[in-house]
């Protein structure tokens, strides 16, 4: 009779702790209006797209890199991705067109404040770094340094669209519309 008791006990105290840490990854959900975002890229993919010299290389989306992301690693791998975006990608596309140039603007600053947002997560120990999620961001800074900078920065650039649906897709909820 004592064995269940402390069993339940256990269980019960399992239970808990687990719902505390989910709770805990809830408040490391991104809130950016992520469609506004979206619609900034659109007006701006075709002629980002019509500069890749390489169209059937990948650099997000491999099938070892974002596709295989467990939940645990979503905040971790959206942090990485961001800053890659920022301090990569934004700084190594060298953009002519003020207008282009403007809504790329506009995104930088998008993701520099979900950075701000998840790196508070990451110093409050919330937001958790895997070997996954390491392994996940490695394969796309290795996929971008194969390519010379200026294809690299465009060809991330273009596939922009990609990285943001995964975060629509592993942050559902958490954006407002």
């Amino acid at each position: 009779m004592k064995a269940q008791r402390v069993s339940l006990w256990l269980l019960g105290a399992i239970l808990f702790l687990c719902s505390v840490h989910a709770r805990g990854l809830r408040r490391c959900l991104i809130s950016m209006d992520m469609h506004q975002i979206e619609e900034t890229f659109q007006e701006i993919k075709g002629a980002i797209q019509a500069k890749d010299t390489f169209p059937n290389i990948t650099i997000l989306f491999t099938s070892e890199s974002l596709h295989s992301v467990k939940p645990l690693d979503v905040c971790c791998v959206t942090k990485s991705l961001l800053e890659f975006y920022v301090d990569r990608v934004f700084k190594d596309h060298q953009e002519v067109n003020p207008q282009i140039l403007r809504k790329i603007s506009s995104i930088a600053n998008s993701f520099l404040y979900m950075q701000k947002a998840l790196q508070q997560c990451q110093e409050q120990r919330l937001c958790h770094c895997g070997q996954e999620a390491t392994n996940a961001t490695r394969i796309i800074h290795d996929n971008y340094n194969q390519l010379e900078v200026r294809s690299a920065a465009i060809k991330s650039l273009g596939e922009l669209d990609l990285f943001l649906a995964w975060i629509g897709k592993n942050h559902q909820g958490t954006s407002t519309a």
